[in-house]
């Protein structure tokens, strides 16, 4: 199994979210991947880039609750060019800061999961939201956040395989 994390990031902390996670889970999944949204479009989730593929939708929020400049092709793309995405086995990691946007807190993932759930992508268990508000580092609060949700998944599928 492959882990691909998908970055939408303003100010980077979403990049140093994604290389915190590559390091904290290299036990877990052999193979993780950090890509950056800029020039991205809705192939980057093509079946057979997603066969034996989780997706980690890493992304902030940026200005009143949208989806950084860089993840805004992609973004649009899951509308200009839609296709089932049956195949798309994702979580999602939204950065924010609930005091300074209370009204549009994390919504850059929030939207992102939303578009990814109109085309038929499985979320595997929760947002995670991660507030810069809290004084938590969010490179650590993610990395552990991502190593319970990718035990979370291989524990399902371990059921599912005997079930």
């Amino acid at each position: 199994m492959k882990l691909n994390i998908l970055v939408g990031s303003a100010t980077g902390t979403a990049g140093l979210v994604a290389q915190a996670i590559q390091l904290h889970c290299v036990d877990l999944v052999s193979d993780i991947r950090i890509e950056f949204m800029d020039g991205l479009d809705i192939n980057v989730l093509a079946a057979e880039e997603a066969r034996n593929a989780l997706y980690l939708v890493c992304i902030s929020t940026y200005g009143a609750g949208d989806v950084p400049d860089n993840a805004q092709a992609l973004y649009d793309s899951l509308a200009a060019q839609p296709r089932f995405l049956g195949h798309v086995l994702y979580g999602v990691l939204a950065l924010g800061d609930s005091c300074s946007h209370q009204q549009t807190f994390c919504f850059g993932g929030k939207k992102f999961d939303e578009r990814l759930q109109d085309l038929g992508a499985r979320r595997l268990g929760e947002i995670c939201c991660l507030d810069d508000a809290s004084g938590i580092s969010p490179e650590a609060a993610g990395a552990q956040w991502c190593s319970q949700w990718l035990k979370d998944f291989s524990s399902q599928a371990a059921v599912q395989a005997c079930g």
